[in-house]
């Protein structure tokens, strides 16, 4: 759905693109319908062959105060003159008015507010301007690299301008608000008229021979393009380009733009400007020191952290090197050691001592007034039974040894010595003989008989055993 404007909110959006889009603009036209109320504004339109346009030119921007004696005086330059334009502005004239354009939101139109008004007749003035301005231009004049900075916070201050004007009382006033401080010499001079370009020069000239001043200050009111004409002269521009000292000028209102201004090292857009532009404000400088002070600290403070950091890593190094502290190092490092083995040993103690309760919880169990009862008849059943084997395995021994008893007494080689039988042994190897072929005529025989031994020698031998005779042994 299309956005719904209110008339208001139409109203103001527009105000809002013609005043950003045109914030000052000159206008040429004749005078009609000129409207003169109590409030003293001016109401008018300026008017061409095809279109018209409403102006609207307000007391406080149509300049000069009048005097009990008669005639007016600008109240920012003191100059004194016969009648000023909003007097004698009348319907048909020819004029240029300079202002910005708005709306007028109760009619829904738009008009300019005038800032400005001049005849049509000041136009060979701007002719001239133009001219100069273009001269000085193929010259270098208005190169922005010769220009100079101004000095920062300067301390002498050369103001050439009206000694009594409303401007250089604007300028001194701000100037004792702003800065650390300052002494200003005035250089007074003509700031309008025929004579003003010249005397303009002088003091200036007077500025630079003086040897005193950081800067040149070259100030004056506003007022119409003629009331100006000097500082858009030949003979002041030469001599802002010619001073060896940075030339600052706050020349009439922001809107008035002269060659003086062009050529200057630095222009402000009005006197009070101008010393704005040469002193900062009390506060903030108070400000910028309390941002310094913080600073300062800040790094300060970071410098001390680095530094402490730095002392720490090299403390750290000289403790690892110093035999002091290594001994220091071991014995702590021992100490850890002698609690954790401490610390062990409690451990495997309360191991062994759960370990021993264990144990001796089973052995009360096993070892026990109940346990040694049943283990004494257990014994004692045992012992009967030990008892009862031990007189088995002695009568099966017994019966075994008989048995062995009769078999050895079988084997018994003295047994058969009994019923007849004899043994009978070499002399000479204490052998038996068992074969007559064991024994030569002439061995001496050893013969074992049943209770008794007998002695004889071979006499001889007789293999077949047929042979009997004295000497050989003999079977019963």
């Amino acid at each position: 759905m299309p956005h719904v404007f209110e008339v208001s909110e139409l109203t103001r959006s527009v105000r809002d693109v013609i005043e950003s889009e045109f914030p000052f603009v000159w206008v040429r036209g004749q005078v009609v319908n000129l409207s003169r109320p109590g409030s003293g504004h001016l109401y008018f339109s300026l008017r061409d062959a095809e279109a018209s346009l409403a102006v609207v030119w307000f007391r406080g921007a149509q300049g000069g105060k009048a005097l009990a004696g008669g005639g007016r005086y600008d109240p920012l330059t003191g100059e004194v003159y016969e009648q000023s334009l909003a007097e004698t502005l009348a319907d048909g004239m020819e004029v240029m008015v300079a202002g910005r354009l708005t709306v007028y939101a109760p009619r829904g139109s738009y008009q300019l507010v005038a800032e400005l008004v001049q005849e049509v007749g000041e136009g060979r003035l701007w002719q001239e301007f133009e001219a100069l301005k273009k001269d000085l231009a193929a010259k270098g004049y208005f190169e922005q690299e010769r220009k100079r900075p101004l000095p920062r916070h300067p301390t002498r201050v050369a103001v050439v301008t009206a000694p009594k004007g409303a401007a250089v009382r604007d300028f001194i006033r701000i100037g004792r608000e702003r800065g650390y401080g300052a002494a200003v010499r005035v250089y007074p001079t003509l700031v309008q008229g025929d004579a003003a370009p010249v005397g303009i020069v002088r003091a200036m000239l007077r500025a630079v021979a003086d040897d005193w001043a950081e800067v040149v200050v070259l100030i004056r009111g506003g007022g119409s393009l003629e009331d100006l004409w000097a500082f858009n002269t030949i003979e002041v521009a030469k001599a802002i380009f010619a001073s060896p000292l940075p030339v600052l000028t706050g020349v009439g209102h922001e809107v008035d733009v002269t060659i003086a201004d062009m050529v200057a090292d630095v222009r402000a857009a009005t006197p009070s400007h101008a010393a704005q532009l040469l002193w900062p404000e009390r506060v903030q400088l108070a400000q910028r020191l309390d941002d310094l002070e913080m600073g300062l600290r800040r790094g300060a403070a970071r410098l001390l952290a680095v530094r402490e950091r730095e002392l720490a890593a090299l403390a750290r190094g000289l403790s690892w090197l110093s035999p002091a502290n290594r001994l220091q190092r071991l014995e702590e490092r021992f100490a850890a050691a002698g609690e954790r083995l401490s610390r062990a040993g409690e451990a495997w103690l309360d191991v062994l001592g759960r370990r021993v309760g264990k144990l001796g919880d089973r052995l009360g169990l096993r070892c026990g007034p109940q346990s040694l009862e049943a283990r004494g008849q257990e014994l004692a059943r045992r012992a009967d039974a030990l008892e009862a084997a031990m007189k088995l395995y002695a009568a099966d021994r017994d019966h075994r040894l008989e048995l062995a008893a009769a078999r050895l007494s079988g084997l018994d080689p003295e047994a058969p010595l009994a019923r007849g039988y004899s043994l009978t042994t070499l002399a000479r190897t204490g052998k038996f003989l068992r074969r007559a072929g064991d024994a030569r005529p002439g061995d001496k025989l050893d013969i074992m008989v049943y209770e008794g031994r007998v002695r004889a020698e071979v006499e001889a031998v007789s293999p077949d055993g047929g042979a009997s005779g004295e000497g050989s042994g003999e079977r019963p």
